[in-house]
């Protein structure tokens, strides 16, 4: 018997029907097994995010960062038991402070954080300070996480260590040891005034208008900035 126009005899239409259902099973097994890789990729990247955050690129700039500082803090406290001369512990941690400071200033905080500042003199014969963050981007040369870590933990732990040191010597009335103590804040606290200056003009996205406005009140009215390091 002739079949009409848009008519189907029972045992097809329930063929037709069973393959319309399973190719639909298929497709949504298909999509849920595309949205699990998916799911899968995304926690894949999340540990290779993770992996890479913790791994240290540049180990010598990390390690000469914390090397000169924390061993003028050893030779500090084994001065008395190591050598009774002052002048010789003078020398020798003024020596690895300056060791210290010109290797933070000029090597690690470039490579490990992406910061630079330095003094220069203009044509008029000013006094210029030039604070510098470098734009993070995938691929470029700044340090991981894990190495700016690093990196703000030696800087902002040491000169506290020095500070404690200062008050001891004052109450113990110790006064050649309080200015080789002085001595020492400075030259920590400098490198520390400085990168923090660098990390205020990374955030706010310019540079000062006029460096020598760039004081410790701007850093004051921006808690986030010391707090946001650690």
């Amino acid at each position: 018997m002739p079949v009409q126009p848009g008519e189907f005899p029972s045992g097809k239409c329930k063929y037709v029907f069973d393959v319309v259902r399973q190719g639909g099973l298929l497709i949504n097994k298909t999509m849920a097994d595309d949205t699990e890789d998916v799911e899968l990729d995304f926690a894949a990247d999340e540990q290779e995010r993770a992996r890479r955050s913790a791994v240290i690129r540049h180990p010598m700039a990390s390690f000469f960062h914390l090397f000169f500082r924390v061993v003028a803090i050893v030779a500090y406290l084994l001065c008395d038991w190591i050598s009774k001369n002052f002048a010789s512990c003078f020398v020798l941690i003024i020596t690895l402070l300056s060791f210290d400071f010109w290797s933070v200033k000029n090597v690690t905080g470039r490579l490990l954080v992406g910061l630079r500042w330095w003094n220069q003199i203009d044509e008029d014969g000013r006094s210029l300070w030039v604070f510098e963050a470098k734009k993070t981007s995938r691929g470029n040369n700044t340090g991981t996480e894990a190495e700016a870590r690093i990196f703000w933990l030696g800087l902002i732990i040491c000169p506290l260590i020095w500070t404690f040191f200062f008050f001891t010597s004052l109450f113990s009335l110790k006064i050649k040891w309080l200015s080789l103590v002085v001595a020492s804040i400075s030259l920590q606290v400098a490198n520390l005034y400085g990168y923090l200056c660098c990390k205020t003009v990374g955030q706010d996205g310019q540079p000062p208008p006029d460096s020598r406005s760039f004081t410790g009140q701007h850093l004051l009215q921006r808690p986030d900035i010391i707090f946001g390091i650690l």
